[in-house]
């Protein structure tokens, strides 16, 4: 079977299974060029076309119950933390469709089959959005979520593990929304403590002008620093992947 006529028959089981043109046309890019990276045949990779439209099935619900059938859940964790979670519920089937204000994922989950989902995070500030678009866009990668200076992208997993990228058996939603690192839970820790004690003294009548000024600038110093941190934590990664690339 040529590759037109396997991801024919392709779109029209995923047609049959009811979902949208949009995702079909997606997905189908998304295979075609990682077959152009790998230089496989479509049977090859990805498992006769009826099959693996079966368990492609549950990219999105049927046209018109588009919320209906889906979960919904909403999580967050900190900057330590964020990408080691979203690879553990990426692998569950949860896909991000958005930050939120508060800087939470919110993320969906179609019925049945579910499609594992990869992730990665990147700095997009000033001149260096458009050049991560670039590099990333032709790999599948699509911009998902964004939060201060970091930008998150998804894509599925099918595109690069072929039929692995299926959830067959997915776990319950979790019952927490809160994921946090050693490091994270130490920095808050001390955030509320200098936060905490400057409120306190200040209505205690402690701190006069000076002191509540004091009390600022530490708290300033201390995001300084956290700040400061965490850029260098990113930095160390970065140099990191450089390096083992």
């Amino acid at each position: 079977m040529t590759t037109d006529a396997y991801f024919a028959e392709l779109t029209d089981a995923l047609r049959a299974a009811g979902v949208p043109e949009e995702q079909i046309a997606r997905t189908t890019d998304e295979l075609r060029g990682h077959l152009a990276e790998t230089g496989t045949s479509p049977e090859e990779e990805f498992g006769p076309a009826e099959g693996f439209a079966a368990r492609l099935g549950g990219l999105a619900p049927a046209p018109g119950e588009p919320d209906g059938a889906a979960e919904r859940w909403t999580w967050t964790a900190d900057l330590f933390n964020d990408r080691r979670m979203l690879d553990v519920h990426g692998a569950q089937g949860w896909e991000v469709e958005g930050l939120d204000p508060l800087g939470r994922f919110v993320c969906r989950r179609a019925p049945g089959v579910a499609l594992a989902w990869e992730y990665r995070r990147e700095v997009i500030t000033g001149r260096r959005r458009a050049r991560v678009l670039d590099e990333l866009t032709p790999e599948g990668w699509e911009l998902c979520g964004e939060w201060l200076v970091y930008g998150y992208f998804k894509r599925p997993r099918a595109a690069t593990a072929g039929p692995a990228g299926a959830v067959e058996a997915p776990q319950a939603a979790p019952h927490r929304w809160l994921f946090l690192s050693r490091r994270g839970k130490a920095a808050l820790a001390v955030w509320f403590a200098l936060v905490g004690g400057a409120v306190t003294a200040c209505f205690m009548g402690v701190l006069g002008t000076g002191g509540l000024a004091t009390a600022v600038a530490l708290i300033s110093m201390f995001s300084a620093l956290l700040t400061s941190h965490l850029e260098s934590a990113k930095g160390r990664v970065e140099q990191s992947r450089r390096s083992g690339s």
